[in-house]
């Protein structure tokens, strides 16, 4: 047979999708539809001008048209329907009752038998009675056919209405209009076309289809808009007036701003938080309304705020505190007696119930620092814990004070949780507390924590396959809370592994990357103090940031064929909150220990061939050295862990290193063979998460980085004196979490090609660089249940800043980079910015989200010819291999 069978056939494997598709797209959804029954087909909102949120308006919309993408959910469901047979599914359900009930007698009075066979019956009715109720499977991936209903769309104009009037548009109308019209089917139109040029006989039918899609259309007008006009409120009591007086600057209400409720409501909440602070513990914001009259002017209305008293001649009454108890076990005696309880039943000894263990009471009582600590034993640093009690006798009641006392005990780790109550003292009996002016009742403030288990442990086993060979891998991690009595937690951690990899270089010239077994070992230790630990007092001025203070060690094994590798690092961290969506961390020691050892020569020979053609540092990776150097991290990110939220992600690093070097450098190097090196590193990472819908997002990232050696440093590979980079801090592109459709670490530098020594390209040696840029743009959505999708593109690249020339005069290159394109330059970057593009599959379980990326290359800087760096026309060859890309979380 001929070459261009096969390519005719190949290119007609590749057309079946679509001709699947164009058949299920040709299959009219008129046959879904019951007589009288009309599918919606679209819904439209028009007179929306800037002053309103449309975005809001669709949200009120009751009833939506039919998904089309990324997926058409409608000829999904249509699919599903053609396999679906609810009277087998009732027989099927029928038979499954009979068959378990016949079986449930035969097992007669065994519980535990019965037990079972109750489980079995109902997870297998419930799959059946799930289909009879949704579907089939592929139906449940799809939608059922929207069915026009005019109730919904008299709804959706009562809350547009309702929309406008709460934010200002007092005279604003909504109507709706539905129009009917029939569209056929792509594939009938285009098979139809000749009959548009030869005329037929009318469709006798065509009439009535014309009025099966409907088209709903929601007009706004908005109208007048509505400002405000403040009036003096009207507060009885004087001590809520003078509140509220002293806090007016901070108020969501600005004269002749634009009449919102929402901001009505949030100004609302805040009185009442500002209110509670104060010591007025028992008001509520039932007691704040607003009179709003729109009859004064034209566009304008006179808004007043009235604070009503709890009673007709009775103020509102502030609260101080007596005395504040923290009981640092709660319920443990409970679950002691519980436990044993359960014990006893078991063994059948139900009389000796009454001989369980009573711990009696807390005798173990302390005051530190005005707090009375009660406990049946003190584990705790109550001098430490009453750090993070803000709370305290003396102090009028404060609803912010009670909420940042809870925080802080629960960051500490310590408590699996705590509560913090209030109990009113009774007043004496000539006490006036229902006057409009009540004297200052008194509470008593009761924390109650219970204790987290001592320890706690994590084990994983599992195995890994990658380049085509299988490995085991073992991850064990134990926590430890208060080892030493100060609320701190110790954890500790190894890892094992012996997982396949792909050599790094090409060991021999023209040689196929080789597979080959690499063994990893690790360890990992930290301890986080509650508190910062300096050589001064600190107050409680700090205590509101959660400060900590945290120790880290980490030892990293690697054993390859080629070489082995350990990297050591130590960082002593201070840790503190601004708020709860914004961290601050300063390192002022961070230390970093790099030893390797190069088994095969001919690897070394890669090293060194690298390095004097390609100017490539990675054989600094391979060297001994030390890295002392000093941190600061701000990260803000309002969203939470499985990113539901309307967000931003910022996050700023700033790294120094060797600065005082001088100082030992050669005392070291000539003692230890230990290079150390000086530099300055910054990255800036930026994220953007847009919730466009309740389960659809819009998410967009930008990533930049830049580090500069210090000063020069005489290298004895090359002889010469030179701005050197560790190796560790230089910036790489590629990846599951960088440029998906390019492999780890793979991409750049800019735009030179990297080669083997046989004159091929490249596709395995890492590509340091010292500038980063690099972006993504994601949009995330829901397919069905936990199954949720994404289409997304990724762009950037790494440059270097300092980049080798060639110094023998006698080259031909005299001069020139020895990797050209890759410096940066301000005329030339922009043409070696990479792109990728490719489409997503995740699995949000909501506590584990699995995540797998397939990628493809859409422009490749770094390919040889001018033709090459469209890398789309390559697709799903060598130089554009599609990649695959599984993880664990989102990618950003």
């Amino acid at each position: 047979m001929s070459t261009s069978y096969f390519t005719n056939l190949r290119r007609g494997g590749r057309l079946g999708p679509l001709l699947a598709l164009l058949a299920v797209a040709a299959c009219s959804p008129f046959k879904l539809l019951k007589p009288n029954q009309r599918l919606l087909s679209r819904v439209e909102i028009t007179g929306v001008k800037k002053q309103l949120d449309e975005d809001a308006l669709k949200t009120l919309v009751q009833q939506q048209p039919n998904t089309q993408l990324p997926l058409p959910k409608l000829a999904i469901y249509q699919l599903g329907v053609k396999f679906y047979d609810s009277v087998k599914l009732r027989s099927k359900l029928r038979d499954i009752q009979s068959t378990y009930a016949a079986r449930m007698q035969a097992a007669g009075t065994d519980s535990a038998k019965l037990g079972q066979l109750i489980t079995q019956r109902e997870r297998k009715a419930k799959r059946k009675q799930l289909a009879l109720d949704k579907g089939n499977a592929i139906m449940r991936l799809g939608e059922p056919p929207a069915i026009y209903d005019t109730a919904l769309t008299a709804r959706t104009v009562q809350q547009m209405t309702t929309y406008l009037h709460t934010h200002g548009f007092f005279r604003g109308q909504v109507t709706a209009t539905d129009t009917a019209r029939f569209r056929r089917s792509l594939l009938f139109r285009i098979l139809s076309a000749p009959g548009r040029v030869l005329p037929s006989k009318t469709d006798s039918l065509d009439r009535a289809k014309r009025y099966r899609r409907v088209v709903v259309t929601y007009k706004v007008d908005e109208n007048l808009l509505f400002r405000y006009r403040l009036q003096p409120p009207f507060i009885p009591d004087s001590g809520v007036a003078a509140v509220v007086r002293q806090l007016q600057p901070a108020s969501f209400l600005h004269e002749n701003g634009r009449y919102n409720e929402d901001t009505v409501g949030l100004e609302r909440t805040r009185l009442e938080a500002a209110i509670k602070n104060a010591g007025y513990f028992d008001f509520r914001q039932q007691y704040i309304s607003y009179e709003a009259d729109t009859s004064y002017d034209k566009g304008t209305v006179r808004l007043r705020m009235f604070i009503a008293n709890p009673a007709p001649g009775q103020g509102h009454r502030k609260y101080t505190i007596r005395e504040v108890r923290f009981v640092t076990d709660a319920g443990v005696g409970r679950t002691l007696r519980s436990a044993t309880g359960d014990t006893l039943r078991r063994a059948g000894t139900a009389a000796a119930l009454r001989d369980r263990p009573n711990l009696g009471l807390r005798t173990d009582t302390t005051v530190t620092d005005s707090v009375r600590f009660a406990a049946y034993q003190q584990k705790y640093s109550t001098k430490l814990l009453a750090r993070k009690v803000l709370v305290r006798p003396g102090q009028h009641y404060s609803l912010a004070n009670t909420v940042q006392t809870q925080r802080l005990l629960s960051d500490l780790d310590m408590f699996r949780f705590n509560t913090v109550g209030y109990r009113k003292v009774p007043d004496p009996p000539t006490t006036d507390s229902t006057s409009l002016h009540p004297v200052t009742g008194e509470l008593l403030a009761v924390i109650n924590a219970s204790p987290a288990p001592k320890y706690s442990q994590t084990s994983e086993v599992g195995g890994t396959y990658v380049a085509y060979l299988p490995g085991p891998f073992l991850n064990l991690r134990l926590k430890t809370r208060n080892p030493f009595g100060g609320a701190e937690v110790l954890e500790l951690g190894v890892r094992a592994g012996y997982e396949g990899q792909l050599t790094r270089v090409d060991v021999k010239e023209g040689e196929a990357p080789q597979a080959v077994h690499t063994t990893q070992l690790g360890a990992t230790a930290s301890l986080i103090l509650p508190q910062f630990l300096v050589p001064f007092r600190t107050n409680h001025f700090l205590t509101r940031y959660n400060p900590k203070t945290r120790f880290q060690l980490s030892e990293t094994f690697v054993d390859r064929p080629e070489y082995a590798r350990s990297n050591f690092e130590f960082s002593f961290d201070y840790i503190w909150q601004k708020s709860a969506f914004h961290q601050y961390v300063i390192s002022p020691v961070v230390l970093t220990l790099v030893n390797s050892y190069i088994k095969a020569d001919s690897f070394k020979y890669q090293l060194n061939y690298l390095r004097d053609t390609q100017g490539s540092s990675l054989y600094r990776s391979f060297s001994k050295q030390i890295e002392p150097s000093f941190s600061f991290t701000s990260l803000y990110n309002s969203n939470d862990f499985n990113q539901t939220r309307d967000a931003h992600y910022l996050r700023m690093f700033v790294e120094f290193g060797g600065l005082t070097r001088h100082l030992y450098q050669d005392a070291l190097k000539s003692g230890t063979g230990l290079n150390v090196y000086d530099f300055a590193r910054l990255s800036i990472d930026y994220r953007r998460y847009h919730h466009l819908t309740p389960e659809t997002f819009f998410v967009w990232r930008l990533n930049g980085g830049i580090v500069h050696a210090l000063s020069r440093t005489y290298d004895e590979e090359t002889k010469t004196y030179s701005f050197i980079v560790p190796y560790d801090k230089s910036f790489f592109a590629g990846g599951s979490t960088s440029l998906r459709a390019w492999q780890p670490r793979r991409l750049g530098p800019g735009g030179y090609t990297p080669t083997r020594s046989d004159g091929s390209r490249d596709y395995l040696t890492e590509q340091p660089g010292e500038l980063l840029l690099e972006g993504s743009a994601e949009y995330r959505f829901p397919i069905s249940g936990f199954f949720k999708g994404a289409v997304f593109t990724d762009f950037g690249n790494v440059w270097g800043l300092q980049e080798r020339k060639e110094t023998n005069p006698n080259s031909p290159n005299f001069g020139n980079y020895l990797r050209p394109g890759a410096q940066f330059q301000l005329n030339q970057f922009y043409r070696q910015i990479a792109v990728g593009s490719g489409f997503g599959v995740r699995f949000d379980f909501t506590f584990l989200i699995i995540r797998l990326d397939i990628a493809t290359k859409i422009y490749d800087p770094t390919a040889p010819t001018t033709a090459d760096k469209w890398a789309l026309r390559n697709f799903d060859s060598s130089a554009n291999p599609i990649s695959f890309n599984l993880g664990i979380g989102y990618p950003f």
